[in-house]
């Protein structure tokens, strides 16, 4: 098995206001070959300077060297597994790039008008089509730019649903082992949120659910498989409870890459859906986007998708705003259209077989995990994983090592470390999610450090307790960073 090395140069880098010298410049312009333009004549005096103060200056060669070395410093999809639970970061192949960089594609302006952009509207169409399918929901959005956007359409078309018939209702219920931005999805829609603890296999209880149900609840939000990485196997049971009350039923699909190709949520009961192209569907995300997040819905519900609509006209698109039920405009233009594009390229590229190989796959790698580290670390519950898997520290915390111990030293094993500390439902939680990415070395090898990282618990368990030791910077005080950054740079 290849061990990951921790060896390597790590050049230190100034800041680039710290290269900076008088007179460089990164950049040559051609000589103007149009009629000097009085800039004033078109922009008040008053808004115009002639300088940017402190601002950097220095060759182009300092500059590509300063940023590539920076680079070096960074662990992305690209390098590694990135085993972040609930995060689904898989590797995002090439081909969707090349596609997404087509002219057409990529430099369309959103303001064209709809007979100039006909390719790219039928991308939108088609992917709505497919996704569609995938869900067994009719009714598909794509302007959506995260998952927590999607979250929040959602509800806001349940409310307007409801008030449709006369009652928006009061209450959303939402399971402790849901995703965290259900329940401020749900207040910002102007709903009251009640909690719904987990039995003792890590479902929702199905008898506090139906003790909580009333006329006066608005819908379910239920994440499924859960944030524990169990299926909630009593789906149509949860279903037939929330439609008996007149609710609706609303999912959290961040983890249908555990169920693309094997099963719909619409045939489930689901009424509603979010989805995450840059999770399932293999757009690239991280650092605070790009994401999408299509939501997906049963036909009662359709009329309260957000407008423009994509809509086939007599062999025509065009982005329809004739929807007088529609909640409104979610997002500037027509959501993220790169990862649309993205998106399709990926399905179409995988076909139906190759997305029921996806989940499948996934779930057999976190399962692989579970199964060569349920001896080293706690399992926090018995019942079957789907796609990820859910340990706490447990064992490690007898040596005085506590998770984010754990998560440190695995980064000076040349690994990123897995979602710490969720769900809250399980004290001092590892959270791993490998996808179907990585080949079986890859997590031979991350099994392997997470068992040295067990090991040392016991044997020297400072050197976890002041890991990283090898990384570019050492621990930081995560605290302090929350608490008070520093955003800007200064020469005092």
């Amino acid at each position: 098995m290849t061990k990951r090395t921790v060896n390597a140069i790590v050049l230190d880098e100034p800041l680039i206001f710290e290269e900076s010298a008088a007179g460089k410049k990164a950049y040559s312009l051609a000589p103007l070959d149009v009629d000097d333009i009085n800039v004033t004549d078109l922009i008040d005096e008053s808004l115009l300077r002639s300088d940017i103060p402190g601002f950097p200056e220095v060759s182009e060669v300092d500059l590509v060297r300063h940023y590539t070395r920076l680079s070096s410093w960074n662990y992305h999809v690209d390098l590694g597994l990135y085993p972040l639970g609930s995060c689904t970061m898989k590797y995002n192949p090439k081909i969707n790039e090349r596609v997404a960089r087509i002219p057409g594609l990529a430099a369309v302006h959103p303001l064209a008008d709809d007979v100039l952009v006909q390719g790219n509207l039928e991308i939108l169409f088609r992917l709505q089509r497919l996704l569609a399918e995938l869900t067994g929901l009719p009714g598909i959005t794509l302007q959506p730019a995260a998952g927590s956007q999607g979250e929040l359409t959602g509800i806001l078309m349940v409310r307007a649903y409801h008030t449709s018939q006369h009652n928006p209702r009061r209450f959303v219920l939402i399971p402790d082992s849901a995703h965290g931005t259900n329940p401020a999805s749900a207040t910002i829609a102007g709903y009251e949120v009640q909690a719904i603890p987990s039995d003792d296999k890590g479902r929702i209880d199905l008898a506090m659910l139906a003790q909580r149900l009333s006329p006066d609840v608005a819908c379910l939000m239920l994440t499924n498989p859960n944030t524990l990485g169990i299926f909630e196997s009593q789906i149509e049971e949860i279903s037939r409870l929330v439609h008996d009350v007149g609710a609706l039923m609303y999912m959290d699909g961040a983890n249908f890459n555990a169920l693309v190709g094997q099963t719909r949520p619409g045939d489930m009961g689901v009424d509603i859906l979010h989805l995450n192209l840059h999770k399932t569907f293999s757009t690239p995300h991280g650092g605070g986007g790009p994401g999408s997040g299509p939501v997906a819905c049963h036909s009662k519900l359709v009329s309260f998708l957000p407008v423009p609509r994509v809509e086939e006209r007599d062999g025509a698109y065009a982005l329809d705003w004739d929807h007088p039920d529609s909640v409104g405009k979610v997002h500037a233009f027509f959501g993220n259209f790169g990862m649309a594009v993205r998106a399709l390229a990926y399905i179409l590229s995988c076909g139906q077989e190759g997305l029921r190989e996806i989940s499948e796959t996934a779930v057999l790698n976190a399962n692989y995990i579970r199964a060569r580290l349920k001896d080293y670390y706690h399992l926090a519950y018995q019942t079957p994983s789907m796609h990820e898997v859910v340990f706490s520290d447990r064992v490690q915390s007898a040596y005085g090592v506590k998770t984010l111990d754990i998560a440190k030293g695995l980064i000076d094993q040349g690994f990123h470390p897995p979602t710490v500390y969720f769900p809250l439902i399980v004290h001092g939680a590892l959270m791993i999610e490998p996808t179907e990415s990585p080949s079986k070395s890859e997590l031979d090898a991350f099994v392997e450090a997470m068992i040295e990282a067990h090991r040392q618990s016991q044997s020297d368990p400072d050197t976890l307790t002041s890991a990283p030791r090898h990384s570019k910077v050492g621990r930081l005080d995560e605290t302090r960073a929350a608490r008070t950054p520093i955003l800007r740079w200064s020469e005092e």
